[in-house]
């Protein structure tokens, strides 16, 4: 890692005010002297998300995730730490000392970029060419594409050719290495290289900065496969982090989004109008994906094609988007098999009339349930209302709840209260399947056979000794290395002690070096503990306390001990481990 000064880091976060930055993508509410909010991190409809101001820290008591400024940024826009400074340092204004950058791994990114760039004009210069006529004619003619959303999406083509990106580029002074790193050529089995992509249209695929991070891929030739290619995984793209056409439809006047299967459904809506239109990148929605979405929109109109495959897409889908609150409506089609199709067929007025009449999720659930059983039938209607009811169950709104109920108690001639009674069962099995590996940590330190009334106390020493650095030499005298029983707490005792002998500010923004995001997270919630909050010289004794008598009990000699005494030993560490 790059050895940044502590001076720019200090400056960098005084200029970079932890709950500005974070409000840029999250709408944040004072809750005391703290803020809060949902956590952009994982999925929950309850605020768990605290952001510190006078420790310039936050934490989710939901996910444990936390930081400082820089790992929020790290984090969220999924990158690494010197990234996230230079991100930082120009949403701030400032500049980095040239002599700090020196990361390969920024200069890797930086090359990369700079080769996907080139790349792009290359695809879509390669239209005007007599042999990327066909790319054009396809977009043209076989998909009704104009010159002006080619244009705005930046399409191109890759030639049925095997090298000619890669000569393209190893002209313009890239090495094959340079060039393999960002996935547009491949290694052959004979040690060669040839382009990634060959007689194929070209999409590229854009993040919300304007870089061109990847491309998307469709073949033009039954033999070339598979039908659709994207880029691998590089140090600028995960696939599953991204979607596409999402840099357009943030700018959209529209509120919500509608989301697509496939680039063209995309391109052809955007076409007649409907700019919200964005797409997954030819794989199942991520949780990373509908957190990216809850940032830019509150709702999300499903325009997933309407075959079985589809229909299950949806359905998982609706439930990846409730985790996070945001309402999902889904179209239904007829007479068209994708947004695409349908569009073009009938026109922008009748797509909109379908967005309007977009069915709310947990509506289409049950519709689609009703087809499916013949309630004529006795069995049939037990097993309908059964699944009726867990799909009822899984709402968190009671108030939906409620109506859904009364909607299958009046058409059934259905008792009400029986039917609550159920759903309530229901909705206990599956809270217990939610709470289930839920405290993670805790769980961690049972296994590890370390009492919790230990791990208090070193956390505790921890914080004394962060927040009273003039203490350190009563912390010195009074705490041995060899009482942290985890360790990171002992790694981070070290760090601490020799950061004030040298007489280093300590600011959680020192700790990026020695601590991973995890143990970051973890110290940032022991900084803002309330339980931790007075850690006053009385309470340090008694923490010390503590952890002198379980090192002790640890390192007694067994082998000189009667089995009189295994046994009371036995039953004092089952005594401190409640």
């Amino acid at each position: 890692m790059v050895k940044l000064t502590e001076n720019f880091i200090m400056k960098l976060k005084s200029v970079c005010n932890i709950s500005s930055v974070i409000s840029n993508y999250v709408n944040l509410k004072f809750s005391g002297k703290n803020k809060k909010c949902c956590c952009p991190f994982h999925s929950e409809k309850t605020p768990s998300f605290v952001v510190f101001e006078e420790t310039e820290s936050f934490y989710c008591f939901g996910c444990g995730v936390g930081g400082d400024v820089i790992t929020f940024i790290e984090k969220i826009e999924n990158l690494d730490y010197i990234a996230a400074v230079k991100f930082l340092a120009k949403y701030a204004g400032l500049n980095i000392p040239e002599e700090n950058f020196t990361d390969k791994n920024d200069k890797l990114r930086c090359k990369i970029l700079e080769l996907n760039k080139i790349a792009a004009k290359f695809y879509f210069e390669n239209l005007k060419t007599p042999e990327g006529k066909k790319g054009l004619i396809y977009f043209l003619k076989e998909r009704g594409l104009s010159k002006g959303t080619i244009i705005k999406f930046g399409l191109g083509f890759a030639l049925n050719e095997w090298s000619s990106l890669k000569e393209h580029l190893n002209k313009k002074g890239y090495s094959n290495e340079e060039i393999l790193k960002s996935n547009l050529i491949v290694k052959t089995r004979n040690g060669s290289f040839c382009d990634k992509f060959r007689n194929r249209v070209i999409f590229p695929i854009i993040d919300l900065k304007g870089d061109v991070i990847a491309f998307g891929a469709r073949s033009l030739s039954k033999e070339n496969l598979p039908k659709y290619l994207n880029s691998a995984d590089t140090l600028v793209f995960k696939k599953s982090f991204n979607v596409f056409g999402l840099n357009f439809a943030k700018n959209s006047r529209f509120e919500n989004v509608i989301l697509c299967e496939g680039y063209l459904d995309v391109l052809t809506l955007h076409q007649y109008g409907f700019t919200n239109a964005v797409a997954t990148l030819g794989t199942a929605l991520t949780k990373e994906q509908v957190r990216l979405l809850n940032r830019h929109a509150k709702e999300v109109v499903l325009a997933y094609d309407m075959d079985v495959a589809g229909r299950i897409a949806a359905k998982r889908a609706f439930s990846l988007f409730d985790e996070v609150g945001i309402r999902v409506r889904i179209l239904n089609f007829s007479n068209a098999k994708d947004p695409d199709e349908f569009v073009r067929k009938f026109g922008a007025r009748k797509f909109k009339e379908k967005l309007n009449s977009a069915m709310v999720m947990e509506k289409f659930q049950l519709e689609e349930l009703k087809k499916k059983y013949d309630i004529k039938d006795l069995e049939q209607k037990r097993r309908f209302i059964n699944d009726y009811c867990r799909i009822v169950a899984a709402f968190k709104d009671p108030i939906k709840k409620e109506i859904y109920v009364g909607e299958l108690c009046t058409s059934l001639n259905l008792d009400k209260y029986v039917v609550l009674n159920h759903i309530k069962h229901l909705t206990r099995k599956i809270l217990k399947r939610r709470e289930k590996g839920f405290n993670l940590f805790r769980n961690g330190l049972k296994k590890q056979n370390i009492p919790i009334k230990v791990i208090k106390a070193e956390e505790g020493v921890l914080r004394f000794l962060f927040f009273n650095p003039d203490k350190v030499s009563l912390i010195r005298s009074s705490v041995k290395e060899t009482y942290f029983n985890l360790k990171w707490h002992e790694k981070l005792f070290v760090f601490l002690i020799n950061s004030i002998d040298l007489k280093k500010e300590l600011n959680i923004s020192i700790l990026h070096e020695i601590l991973t995001e995890e143990e970051f997270g973890d110290f940032t919630k022991i900084i803002n503990s309330k339980e931790l909050y007075r850690n006053m010289i009385t309470e340090f004794y008694d923490f010390i306390d503590v952890l002198k008598k379980y090192y002790e009990e640890k390192n007694q000699n067994v082998e000189e001990m009667s089995l009189k005494d295994l046994e009371e030993e036995r039953k004092k560490k089952a005594y401190l481990k409640r």
